[in-house]
């Protein structure tokens, strides 16, 4: 028999339980982001405020519209998470079958945060949102110890600005 594959860091993350997707409707700020993607690590110094609106379509997979300066001018990038095997487990499709992104809603008060985990194949990242884009120590103590749970040190904990969010593209700068 051959050995079964090893478990992946985001099958051991639990999910967020007993939480209406409904509640976490509305505007998230972008407060950090943890992953070893060489492309952050090499521009953290140009970081840009990014915030996102979630909606809930179905009731089950959401639509997430987030907004960030790239060379001054504001951007639109929409999403759909698609509902995975489990409640607080998404989807999110890309154009190949390789580029899709499974997504964990760890961790969650609808009122102040919420901390997702994307892994795309063997790469896994861990973003904190908040109501506003500042939150409370205990908040941010609680993102790091995620983080240092699915392998990565907080070296490669990047925070976002508090200010400077843009939340209107023109029609040209929407992407799908």
């Amino acid at each position: 028999r051959r050995p079964s594959p090893p478990q992946s860091a985001l099958e051991k993350v639990a999910a967020q339980e007993g939480l209406s997707l409904h509640q976490l409707s509305g505007k998230w700020f972008l407060v950090s982001m943890a992953s070893r993607c060489s492309y952050l690590a090499e521009h953290s110094h140009q970081l840009e405020a990014t915030m996102m609106t979630i909606t809930i379509l179905d009731g089950q997979s959401l639509a997430i519209r987030t907004f960030r300066k790239l060379d001054r001018m504001c951007w639109e990038i929409r999403q759909h998470y698609l509902p995975a095997q489990a409640p607080g487990r998404f989807l999110l499709k890309g154009h190949r079958k390789s580029s899709k992104v499974d997504v964990v809603l760890g961790e969650a008060d609808p009122s102040s945060f919420i901390i997702l985990y994307y892994q795309k194949g063997r790469s896994i990242s861990v973003k904190l949102y908040g109501r506003t884009s500042l939150v409370s120590d205990a908040i941010m103590d609680k993102f790091e110890q995620r983080v240092r749970a699915v392998g990565l040190s907080e070296d490669v904990i990047y925070h976002f600005p508090t200010y400077g969010f843009c939340d209107s593209p023109d029609e040209f700068h929407i992407l799908d």
